[in-house]
C-alpha cells in the first residue's frame, strides 16, 4: 500500500494529482523549485476544496483531514522516504532525464519513480539511472482528475511486482488502468495525434471549417469534445510538442508529423484555453 507520495512539479498536473491523491487518504510531497508556485499550486486545491464544501460535495471535516496530508517540499532529497515518486514536469527531455538521475542516486532502492511523460519512451527518459527496472509510466489524460482511465507502461526491465504495485496506486486514487507497451506515446497519444492532424489538413484544405469538424466527430464518435476543443484544452503548445516528439522517435512517420499551421499558432500566442484563445476563444484564460 502507499502512505507517501512524492510528486514533483506544480504545474496543473501535479496539483491535479497532489488534490486526487489527498482526497483518497494518501500523504502527498509536493515538490518544486519555485515557491511560488507551490503556494499558487495549494491555493488552487484549497479553493477547489472550498468550492467543493460550498456545493455539499465534500465535508468540512473531510476537506480539513486532507488538507493535512498535503506537504510541500523545495528539496529533492526531502522526497526519499516515499513509496512512488511522479515526475510532472515540463516535456523537455534534457529536464526529466536530469531530474531521475537525481532521483534514482536521493531515494532508496524500493521507491518506484514514474514519468508522466505523454510521448517520450519511459526507457529513454530513466536512462541516466542506475536502477532502471524501477522506472515506470503512467499516462494521465484531459484534466487528470476526470478521466478514468490511465495508461500504465513499464520499460523493458520493470519486473512483475513493481507494475502491481503502480496499478495498486492507479486503483487508490479511483481510476482504471491498462498496461502497454513502451512505444512513443503509448495508444492514447498516438491516435489522439493521428486525429488531430487529420482534422487539422481537413481544415487547411478548407474541406470543412472547425467547428464543423468539432460537430461531427462529437455526434458520430461519441466523444466529449473534437479534435480542435481537445487541442484548446491540453494546450496548443503541448500538442506541438509532443507531436514533434513523437515523430522524431518513431523515424519520421508521416502520420505523426504535426501541420505546420500548429508551430505558426504557438508562435503567435495562440496556445488554447490557458491564455484564452486558440482554434475557439475564451473569457477566462486558465
Amino acid at each position: 500500500m502507499v502512505k507517501h507520495l512524492g510528486i514533483v512539479g506544480a504545474g496543473q498536473l501535479g496539483t491535479a494529482l497532489a488534490k486526487l491523491a489527498i482526497l483518497n487518504n494518501i500523504e502527498i510531497h509536493l515538490y518544486d523549485i519555485n515557491e511560488t508556485i507551490l503556494r499558487r499550486s495549494i491555493e488552487q486545491i484549497k479553493s477547489d476544496f472550498r468550492q467543493a464544501v460550498q456545493q455539499k460535495n465534500l465535508s468540512s471535516e473531510q476537506s480539513l483531514a486532507a488538507l493535512e496530508l498535503l506537504k510541500t517540499r523545495t528539496s529533492l532529497p526531502d522526497l526519499g522516504h516515499c513509496d512512488i515518486i511522479i515526475e510532472a514536469v515540463v516535456e523537455d527531455a534534457r529536464v526529466k532525464k536530469d531530474l531521475f538521475k537525481h532521483l534514482d542516486a536521493d531515494n532508496k532502492i524500493a521507491t518506484i519513480l514514474a514519468t508522466t511523460s505523454p510521448s517520450m519512451l519511459v526507457s529513454s527518459v530513466g536512462s541516466a539511472a542506475r536502477y532502471t527496472e524501477r522506472i515506470i509510466g503512467f499516462h494521465f489524460f484531459g484534466q487528470a482528475a476526470s478521466s478514468e482511465l490511465v495508461e500504465i507502461i513499464p520499460n523493458i526491465n520493470t519486473p512483475a511486482g513493481i507494475i502491481n504495485d503502480a496499478a495498486a496506486l492507479i486503483r487508490m486514487i479511483g481510476k482504471t488502468s491498462v498496461i502497454v507497451k513502451d512505444i512513443p506515446g503509448a495508444i492514447v497519444e498516438r491516435t489522439s495525434h493521428i486525429i488531430y492532424n487529420e482534422a487539422l489538413c481537413l481544415s487547411i484544405d478548407q474541406t470543412a471549417g472547425e467547428g464543423q469538424i468539432d460537430n461531427l466527430v462529437r455526434q458520430n464518435m461519441g466523444l466529449p469534445l473534437g479534435p480542435f476543443q481537445k487541442m484548446d484544452v491540453v494546450g496548443i503548445d503541448t500538442v506541438l510538442a509532443t507531436g514533434e516528439s513523437i515523430y522524431d522517435q518513431s523515424n519520421g512517420d508521416p502520420r505523426f508529423r504535426p501541420p505546420g499551421i500548429i508551430r505558426q499558432m504557438v508562435e503567435a500566442g495562440l496556445t488554447g484555453q490557458k491564455n484564452g484563445k486558440g482554434f475557439y476563444r475564451y473569457g477566462n484564460p486558465q
